[in-house]
This record gives C-alpha cells, structure tokens and sequence, in this order.
C-alpha cells in the first residue's frame, strides 16, 4: 500500500509555529527572514534559503525541512508478517488503522477503526484470525468512527481520554496477545491520552503512535506542542532503531528513519545529515 506523506514541509513550519505561539511577525523578528517571504513559505513556496535561516527559530532541523520541501525523501515500503495496515478516507483526509496478529495462534489485536472498520474485517476474516482487543491511540472522531462494526470482545481506551464501552488504563499497562506483548506508553500532547502501543514478538517491534508522529512530522501539539515533543522523545524515541513506527495517518516509517529525516527533532541528525 502506497501511502503519501501526510504532511508537507509547509504544515511543518505552521505546527512549529503554531506549537511555539509564534506569529508572522514574531518569526521573522527571531529569524531576520522578511515576513512576505515567511507568508509565501507557508502558502507552499520552496526557497532552501529561506527554509534554512527559519529552522533555528521554529527548533527544527534545516537541511531536513529542506529535503521534505523538496521531497528528497519518502519512507521505502515495509511489510511484516503480523501486521496489516487499513487506510480508508475521511472527508478530505487519510486515515489508519491497523490488525496485529500471533502467527501461530492467530490471536488478534486492531488498533483504531478509521473511518469504516470494513478492511479490518477482511483481513480478520482473510487471515482466520480471532479478534481479542480493540485499542484506541486517542478518541479523536476519525480514528474511533466505526467501533461498534468490528463488535470486539475489549475496548480500550486511556484513562484520560475514555469512551463510552471502553475500559480504562494507565500508562505502562501490558497486555498478552498468543506470543506477543502489548505496552501502553504515554504520548500525549496531541491529545489528553494519546497512547502508543509497542508489540514485542513479531520479527521486529511494532509501534502504534496514532496521531503523535508522522513520518517526517507529528500531530499538531493541539493539548500541548512542548509535551507532544517531548513524550515522543521519551516513549517513540527510546524505541531499538528498527522498530516500525505504525502512524494515524501516512505511510509507515520506523524509529531509525525518523531519526534521520523527521525536521521536529534535529537533535538525531549527524553533522551530514
């Protein structure tokens, strides 16, 4: 499944500012960038230059932004064993949902539901797979639309972001699923409970970020832009470099690539980079 990048370098630089409370004036103050040249940059206009002298003020990695803006770079397709990815559209946008599955049990686990829950479905009924859990990364309207339809045994939902039908946990829960194991990990910012899921067992480990992180971005910091930030660094960042990072919308990508490519965290890239 080809999926495109969710964001474009421009909805980077807005998140930035936006997470920073930084106006059009107030960035071109810190940057010494003219403010027309950082309204033509958000309306989509590509000048490396300009993108390099903005970068240090919005906190972002440079020559990163500048590759995204030129698009440099994309994540190379992933496939694992285990692992289904469903992308289905909601009103103008993309959204994912994922089934993660004991090979030799073939007990399962479904993390959201996107829009419809109809390709989860199929890959339960495909694979023969029994469905034990539904985990939800966040309560937001289009990663819960369709939870009713896959009718799971267990709903689960953050303690700070619940819904109705759903069990509550905290931070650092774990969960068996057949041979695998399922952590709760804290990544709020982009909402109240924001969750990511890290599955241990498969060929490589698996995270379910939700909306925390994107390949070459994040969610915007809509509860808190510094707590975003900082609770991928602890709980996504932490990660081994081959885990694959399974986000709410985008293509997969993985711990390592995002060290290297992702502009909101620059602080991983070499001197070359």
């Amino acid at each position: 499944m080809s999926i495109p990048l969710e964001d474009f370098f421009n909805d980077v630089v807005g998140k930035a500012m936006r997470g920073l409370g930084m106006t059009v004036e107030s960035l071109a103050e810190a940057s010494g960038v003219e403010p027309t040249a950082i309204q033509a940059t958000r309306e989509g206009k590509v000048e490396p230059a300009v993108l390099l002298r903005l970068a240090p003020s919005l906190r972002l990695h440079g020559p990163a932004l500048v590759i995204m803006a030129q698009g440099g770079w994309t994540p190379e397709p992933l496939e694992l064993e285990g692992l289904a990815q469903a992308n289905t559209a909601y009103h103008d946008m993309t959204v994912n949902a994922y089934v993660v599955w004991d090979t030799t049990t073939r007990e399962a686990a479904v993390f959201d539901t996107g829009a419809t829950a109809a390709p989860l479905l199929e890959v339960l009924k495909a694979q023969g797979l029994t469905l034990r859990y539904l985990f939800l990364t966040h309560t937001h309207p289009d990663h819960v639309a369709d939870v009713d339809a896959l009718a799971a045994p267990v709903v689960l939902a953050s303690e700070k972001e619940s819904l109705p039908g759903a069990k509550t946990f905290a931070p650092g829960s774990v969960w068996p699923l057949g041979g695998l194991t399922i952590e709760a990990r804290s990544t709020w910012g982009h909402s109240k409970g924001g969750t990511t899921y890290v599955v241990r067992g498969l060929e490589r480990p698996v995270a379910v970020v939700g909306d925390a992180l994107f390949a070459s971005s994040m969610g915007g910091g809509i509860v808190s832009y510094a707590d975003a930030l900082a609770t991928n660094r602890k709980e996504i960042f932490t990660l081994p470099d081959d885990t694959i990072i399974a986000p709410g919308h985008g293509p997969l990508t993985t711990v390592g690539w995002e060290k290297q490519h992702n502009p909101f965290y620059p602080e991983f890239k070499n001197e070359t980079a």
